[in-house]
């Protein structure tokens, strides 16, 4: 797919298409399938590295007609206290090679190796992977889509998720809180709340150490001491308990 627009509004429209790409490729992450980015495919999805794993690799597949260029970059991915997604470039993930042309049909691999060990918690990254669009006619650019691939690294030592749920109501909206205290990230899908109605944009991931909110929609706000009964599925298992409504910070 080739969006064309005129040259103003440009940046706009750019960031208007990043963040409409990153939220396809979530969706496509829930359902394991190959991401794709106008024609092409990038094998695995999500990547974790067992204990004492430095090195593995990105399958790259262009399924068009022609040549296309690419970009590759590895971010320190953490979780902020408001729970929205933190990426910092970093050069202890590294990928080779970070730019290249794939021929029409064919396949590049590009292999990610850890620089050093992850120690006491399990390590996350994410590699962003962006298709570089060719030249494009007078008055007119194109606009490639963007692959966004978690990349999580465990230590030597026995990790595992320890999530608690909440719900923080401050008199105007209310929030479903999953903090994560444990040294393995959780995901959390398919998550209903009674007849509350969560906001399903929010990403799945719940690093370790990190605390995850979601918007309830519906209603906004509900009465603080209030039980609702959560259920989901995450990497561990099923979700099904009460979580109770406490008053907002």
């Amino acid at each position: 797919m080739v969006f064309q627009v005129a040259s103003r509004g440009w940046r706009a429209v750019k960031n208007l298409l990043g963040a409409t790409a990153l939220l396809a490729l979530a969706g496509l992450q829930a359902a394991y399938s190959p991401a794709e980015a106008q024609g092409l495919t990038v094998l695995p999805v999500s990547i974790q590295l067992v204990p004492g794993q430095m090195a593995t690799a990105l399958t790259v597949i262009n399924q068009t007609d022609s040549e296309t260029a690419f970009q590759v970059r590895a971010f320190a991915w953490a979780q902020s206290g408001a729970g929205d997604d933190q990426l910092t470039p970093t050069n202890e993930l590294l990928a080779s090679p970070p730019l290249g042309t794939i021929g029409a049909g064919a396949t590049q691999v590009v292999r990610l190796v850890l620089r050093r060990p992850a120690s006491g918690h399990e390590a996350a990254y994410r590699i962003l992977l962006d298709q570089i669009p060719p030249p494009a006619s007078p008055g007119t650019v194109r606009i490639a889509l963007r692959l966004s691939i978690p990349v999580f690294a465990e230590p030597t030592s026995r990790v595992a998720p320890h999530v608690q749920w909440r719900i923080e109501n401050d008199g105007r909206q209310s929030l479903l809180v999953a903090v994560n205290d444990g040294t393995q990230h959780e995901t959390a899908r398919d998550l209903a709340l009674g007849a509350a109605k969560i906001d399903a944009k929010t990403s799945p991931y719940i690093l370790a150490g990190a605390t995850r909110r979601w918007r309830i929609l519906s209603p906004s706000a509900l009465s603080t001491g209030a039980s609702l009964r959560l259920t989901g599925r995450g990497d561990t298992g099923g979700i099904d308990e009460s979580v109770q409504v406490v008053a907002g910070r």
